[in-house]
């Protein structure tokens, strides 16, 4: 079971207004502003009779080729051990190439690097908050760790922590994960990091030292998705693939949301679903199902499409908004009879007396971050996070002496620029590794300009 120990108490403010969800996805771009504070929103929780404890039923299904694919679901996960108020639900798809041993070691170790990154003492309401930046830490360190088995091989991730009706997705690769809310609005959570689709990832690989290209011919003719060189990899972003340049970076795209209180269906699937399905026809393909029959229901329709030429591998997570009217004790619902009540009680929930405040149709975006620059990404909500990193690494949480910390901001402690003691700060092997992700140093080490 994952503990974290539970909050000393200081709340977080902000003026930004309300921002609803839509399904376009901006690449590598930050979207702080006109957001919905994420305290206001878990006040209103707390004030909106229970509505913020769902429940969560999941389902999964695969059809291999290669045996690479794994899934993870822990719906046991405690911020405060033996109090289950606390509890959160993480949810991961890895999709391995080149051998399984990198998916295999990220399914093992990335929940606790993750955790290892959030400070203790926090409430949850804060910890909601630093999520995204412990994401991106639990990322890397995953990566690091990896790098050091000698292993060849790579994953994509796509990994998922809710918490009630808050709902932090982080990924990296071309595994997706959508919503389909109960007004048949899909939205994307995920980032496709492919190199055909997205320029914007295209243009920071060639910047950073790789070339992209497509596969020659002896003949000249280019055949082919684009791949990056060395390696010939066609992500931008994986964890693993320790044979291909530094510029394949382990920083995960992130997108947090505010689920309404008629809750949702997330779809994690790997590319063997997405290369045959778009999100609107896996999602619509499935409704009124269980999900176990939805996840059964979207791998046959991958393979009904295209066939098996990939592993295909489908995790479903139903997110249901409990409806205060009384059941008899000794009477127990099946998963299908909840399954059946989706649209039933979303629709109870919009007409009960007392709760005309409350917007249960839309979904509220509350953080999106895709910056493959760990600079960018580990000094954000610095009053969060507070003297943490003057004692550790931001990554590996390697306690620091002071001659060994280098800040992210502004060099090493003996640094003549402006800010040398402003954390967070890195050890000397993981300063090294973010120099090479943004081509600052050369494959041996060598700083370059």
């Amino acid at each position: 079971m994952v503990v974290y120990e539970p909050p000393s108490g200081s709340t977080m403010t902000s003026q930004a207004p309300h921002r609803m969800l839509s399904g376009k996805q901006s690449h590598g771009q930050t979207k702080t502003h006109n957001m919905v504070p994420l305290i206001l929103l878990l006040n209103r929780e707390v004030r909106g009779a229970k509505l913020e404890i769902p429940n969560i039923l999941t389902g999964q299904a695969s059809q291999a080729r290669k045996g690479e694919d794994f899934t993870f679901i822990k719906l046991d996960c405690q911020r405060r051990q033996g109090d289950e108020f606390s509890t959160f639900g993480v949810f991961a798809i890895f999709d391995g190439h080149n051998g399984v041993a990198a998916a295999i070691y990220s399914k093992e170790n990335l929940l606790n690097d993750v955790m290892c990154a959030i400070p203790p003492g926090l409430g949850r309401d804060e910890w909601l908050v630093a999520l995204p930046r412990a994401l991106v830490a639990g990322f890397v360190k995953a990566d690091k760790e990896f790098r050091k088995q000698g292993e060849t091989s790579g994953t994509t991730v796509t990994f998922v922590v809710v918490d009630g009706l808050t709902v932090t997705v982080a990924s990296v690769g071309d595994s997706r994960c959508i919503l389909d809310s109960y007004d048949g609005v899909v939205s994307t959570l995920t980032e496709d990091h492919r190199l055909e689709v997205n320029e914007a990832e295209r243009e920071r690989v060639t910047a950073s030292g790789g070339e992209v290209s497509r596969l020659s011919t002896v003949g000249g003719a280019e055949i082919g998705p684009l791949r990056c060189w060395p390696g010939g990899l066609c992500l931008s972003r994986s964890i693993g693939d320790t044979d291909v340049g530094e510029f394949i970076v382990p920083v995960p795209f992130v997108k947090q949301i505010k689920l309404p209180a008629t809750g949702g269906r997330l779809i994690l699937a790997s590319d063997g679903v997405w290369d045959s399905l778009s999100s609107e026809r896996a999602a619509k393909c499935c409704r009124g199902l269980t999900a176990e029959l939805a996840a059964r229901q979207i791998v046959k329709e991958a393979l009904r499409t295209k066939g098996l030429r990939d592993d295909t591998t489908c995790l479903v997570v139903d997110v249901i908004a409990p409806v205060k009217f009384s059941v008899p004790a000794d009477k127990k619902e099946s998963g299908i009879l909840k399954a059946l009540k989706f649209r039933k009680r979303s629709q109870q929930l919009r007409t009960r007396p007392g709760t005309a405040h409350v917007d249960f149709g839309k979904v509220v975006e509350l953080f999106e971050e895709g910056s493959a620059r760990l600079s960018e990404r580990l000094t954000s909500e610095p009053e969060i996070f507070g003297d943490q990193g003057l004692f550790n690494c931001a990554i590996c949480q390697t306690n620091l002496s002071v001659s060994e910390g280098i800040s992210l901001r502004a060099g090493s402690f003996f640094s003549v620029s402006a800010s040398p003691w402003e954390g967070p700060f890195l050890c000397p092997s993981c300063k090294l590794k973010k120099d090479a992700m943004e081509g600052k140093l050369t494959l041996h080490g060598v700083e370059v300009a």
